[in-house]
């Protein structure tokens, strides 16, 4: 997933780009990135609530470093906290890490202004947050719970949404269709990573 999103990247910087965005800012894929934009329009009143709403994995995130937090104190050593929140610390730093990265190195940029600004718009980030974020938090989740209606709920409830979230981020008009494209990939690729090393304690 990773080697797909390197692809799809470097794809963006090189087929079929046009400046077809605000102040002649250009972007890859431009046709299909200017029909599907043209086709959902721009609706800030949605790109607000996701960009409320993208404040819930940041709060799933904060509960998961108290939690290891507490098993530092309790077990009195580092190494003896789960491996699992190990894992995700580390993967929780590779996230931000990443954005960051996007921040400086711009790929492209929004469709549309915003506060009368360009702002970096590839991978869209919100989709890297949910996508990242709230499937790790589900294996969490399904490792320490017991009951499976309640575990069954949970699923449900994050499955959704995420949906909504990545459907809300693009019928938004705030990004391109590509930069929601990379983000799913690069989520991916960050998400299969993260399951291979929280499971090494397991062989």
């Amino acid at each position: 997933m990773l080697t797909g999103f390197v692809l799809w990247t470097a794809a963006i910087c090189f087929v079929d780009v046009s400046d077809i965005g605000p102040q002649k800012s250009t972007v890859g894929f431009s046709t299909i990135n200017k029909f599907i934009h043209n086709l959902t329009g721009v609706h800030m009143s949605l790109y607000r609530i996701t960009d409320w709403l993208g404040l819930v994995p940041i709060g799933f995130a904060i509960g998961f470093a108290v939690l290891g937090l507490l098993q530092w104190i309790r077990r009195k050593h580092l190494l003896k906290v789960d491996h699992s929140i190990l894992a995700l610390g580390g993967f929780y730093v590779v996230v931000i890490a990443v954005y960051a990265l996007f921040e400086v190195v711009v790929v492209n940029y929004r469709p549309v202004l915003i506060e009368g600004y360009l702002e970096a718009s590839y991978p869209s980030s919100t989709t890297v947050l949910v996508l990242c974020v709230m499937p790790t938090a589900m294996m969490q989740f399904n490792a320490r719970i017991k009951n499976g209606v309640l575990k069954k709920c949970i699923a449900f409830a994050i499955i959704t949404y995420i949906v909504f979230m990545v459907i809300g981020r693009l019928v938004s008009g705030v990004h391109w269709v590509t930069d929601i494209v990379g983000g799913a990939l690069l989520s991916a690729g960050l998400v299969i990573m993260y399951f291979s090393v929280s499971k090494l304690d397991a062989y």
